[in-house]
């Protein structure tokens, strides 16, 4: 039995994190900091470190959607810095690139809900 748990128990316990989302601890932060301040009728999270010369698993480039009733009659400066606000700790703690869409709900729906894709990265060490 012994050997069985050794064997299958770090296949088991990735699983689990991958599950409840401990591996993504900056993320996770992000989305409850922007649903509890923005109260958001859509939100997504993209973590594109990915794209960038970083580790592997790395969360230090998002690009976050987030639709508010909040941002109704705000231009977006004012909108992005509602989100910067909402996320200055991450920012200062090893968010190096943070891309933000924020609409109001009738924006939202004009836009056909899809958002752009990034582009690929051009600075770094030539990833």
């Amino acid at each position: 039995m012994n050997k069985l748990l050794s064997r299958y128990f770090p296949v088991i316990l990735r699983t689990v994190t991958k599950m409840t989302g401990v591996d993504k601890p900056v993320e996770n932060s992000i989305k409850v900091k922007l649903e509890n301040g923005l109260k958001p009728s859509f939100l997504e999270i993209f973590n594109e470190s990915y794209m960038h010369n970083v580790p592997e698993g790395s969360e230090t480039h998002f690009k976050v959607v987030v639709v508010s009733e909040q941002f109704t009659d705000q231009p977006p400066i004012k909108r992005h810095r509602m989100v910067n606000e909402l996320l200055q700790h991450e920012l200062k703690n090893g968010v190096h690139a943070l891309s933000i869409v924020a609409k109001t709900p009738g924006q939202w729906e004009q836009s056909s809900q899809t958002v752009s894709p990034s582009p690929k990265c051009r600075g770094g060490f030539g990833k």
